[in-house]
């Protein structure tokens, strides 16, 4: 159970699922098709839905490579965070959304698997949330050329050891899409 008091509610984070960043990743009709699914069932529940939108050299915000891949719909009111920084929380606004929905358990999406989906999912639990990350709904491009290994094994290995990461008072979890219930 998460160490938020009084933060029963979940929230659906989807990470940097823009143009410029998962143009040429693995698996990537299968993974925004998961989110799809995901953002839809989020909605249903009432859920809340925040997309995480990165601004850098590759993906300069207002450019085409900075904008959502028009497969996923953001509505309003759901919250947009723009970031900088790997770990989503970092220099932004997403602890006081996820506070003022009394988020305590965070569902995690997006890419890149070996980045920013890494370090939201550390920066998450070590800030006291439960984390579910959906081991079908992550992607990375491949970057085996310069020494990593290729993205299916790194997609593996992150849900390898999230599935065994733990924390004093918090959990962390791994789950396909169909599984997520969005229950803490």
């Amino acid at each position: 159970m998460t160490t938020l008091s009084s933060r029963p509610n979940s929230a659906l984070l989807v990470i940097d699922m823009q143009n410029g960043v998962v143009a040429e990743v693995h698996r990537r009709a299968e993974v925004v098709a998961n989110i799809g699914t995901l953002v839809k069932r989020a909605r249903r529940r009432s859920v809340p839905v925040v997309w995480i939108q990165d601004s850098g050299a590759d993906t300069p915000r207002g450019s085409p490579a900075w904008e959502r891949v028009p497969e996923l719909v953001h509505v309003d009111p759901e919250a947009i965070i723009h970031k900088r920084y790997q770990d989503s929380f970092e220099g932004t606004g997403l602890e006081q959304a996820l506070a003022a929905a009394a988020v305590g358990h965070v569902v995690v999406t997006g890419a890149h698997t070996d980045a920013c989906v890494r370090a939201t999912i550390h920066g998450a639990l070590v800030r006291g949330y439960d984390v579910t990350l959906v081991g079908d709904a992550h992607t990375c491009a491949d970057l085996s050329a310069q020494g990593a290994p290729p993205p299916e094994q790194v997609i593996a290995h992150t849900n390898l050891y999230w599935r065994n990461q733990r924390a004093p008072g918090r959990t962390a979890d791994v789950a396909r899409t169909e599984d997520v219930t969005f229950e803490a």
